[in-house]
């Protein structure tokens, strides 16, 4: 099998605008040879998309994204790090899918929190209306259209620098699992752990390195080195650095709908900067098979 692939999207359970079988339809229309949707802490998006791709193209890759509290280094310092876990192969296991459930209440527990703090600066805004726009795994971008539609914010970028983004007066981050303990938990449900667009971490060279390998003595397989944000020397470096770490390379437009990001483009990324090769698919597959 050849052509490109994306191997990082989002749906309208999470924090996409697209339904699954617009999704699907849209990747049809730009010729994707394969696609993973990767909701954020979700499958709905992917199971009401399963039955949608049955022996043609593109062929449908189940995977999730999840959050995790990362320490980069031993000075307390938090951050926010994304793992993506596939199963390209087989479901996940029924103790992931426990943990899952898990953690969907905790990020409805920090909604909650986040409308409370945000009515404490003064903003109107209530639960319920962040959840009807994404239900109860709705993220901090269904807060930023609403604080943009009421008029506290100009734009989405703006809402997230004002009020909700990591450095804003009014956020409130997750009790999420840390990076070593996510990547554990996915291996032990039968998937596949890569980190992120490793851009957003905001390290150094050295501390990425260190952190990776870190990563990978707990369980880490992979590495996401075509992104939307990454530049083409990025690119290079990170496809550098994975094979030097024995990382598997993957890679995908982080496509959320033209609402939500509308300069990323599904299968192609920003400007076209993300080509993701069929090989990457395979390398994925080959590597469930030698560990199931």
């Amino acid at each position: 099998m050849s052509g490109w692939i994306d191997l990082h999207s989002h749906t309208d359970e999470s924090d996409g605008s697209l339904k699954p079988a617009e999704l699907i339809d849209l990747a049809k229309q730009v010729g994707l040879a394969a696609l993973a949707i990767t909701d954020h802490d979700t499958f709905a998006g992917y199971e009401k998309a399963s039955s949608l791709t049955t022996g043609g193209a593109p062929q449908l890759v189940q995977g999730i994204e999840l959050n995790s509290r990362l320490y980069a280094k031993n000075d307390g310092h938090m951050r926010h790090a994304h793992i993506l876990a596939y199963f390209p192969l087989a479901a996940p296991k029924a103790g992931f899918l426990e943990w899952l459930k898990e953690a969907q209440a905790e990020r409805r527990n920090r909604n909650a929190k986040l409308v409370a703090s945000l009515q404490n600066a003064g903003v109107e805004i209530t639960l319920a209306e962040v959840e009807s726009k994404g239900r109860s795994l709705a993220g901090r971008p269904h807060f930023a259209r609403i604080l943009v539609d009421k008029g506290y914010a100009r734009t989405l970028e703006d809402a997230f620098r004002r009020y909700i983004g990591e450095e804003a007066p009014s956020y409130v981050h997750r009790d999420s699992k840390t990076t070593e303990e996510t990547v554990a938990l996915i291996r032990q449900g039968g998937g596949l752990p890569v980190i992120a667009h490793p851009i957003r971490m905001g390290l150094d060279e050295q501390d990425e390195r260190h952190v990776f390998a870190r990563c990978k003595d707990a369980g880490l397989l992979g590495l996401e080195v075509y992104h939307s944000e990454h530049s083409p020397e990025r690119q290079a470096y990170y496809l550098q650095l994975a094979r030097e770490l024995g990382l598997a390379p993957t890679g995908g437009s982080d496509f959320h709908g033209v609402t939500v990001k509308p300069d990323i483009d599904l299968g192609t990324g920003r400007s076209g900067n993300v080509r993701v090769p069929f090989d990457f698919l395979t390398g994925l597959r080959d590597l469930a098979t030698s560990l199931s």
